[in-house]
């Protein structure tokens, strides 16, 4: 599909915050969900701290948007 490749293209190197992408996909456990399973690609910075930042691939988190 050609508009997903363009989204793909755009939207690969931005990222959402934690809250942002809740969200988007609709809750706090279904994020966490597909970040564990490997459907969102996210990383924690600095990953050794409790309150570091979360920073949620803005393709990802599109391609998994849930309406509510």
């Amino acid at each position: 599909m050609l508009n997903e490749d363009v989204l793909k293209i755009v939207l690969n190197d931005k990222t959402f915050s934690q809250r942002e992408a809740e969200e988007i996909v609709g809750s706090r456990g279904r994020l966490f969900k597909l970040i564990g399973s490997g459907g969102i690609r996210a990383e924690k910075i600095p990953f050794n701290r409790q309150n570091g930042r979360w920073y949620c691939n803005a393709y990802d988190v599109i391609k998994n948007a849930s309406l509510k």
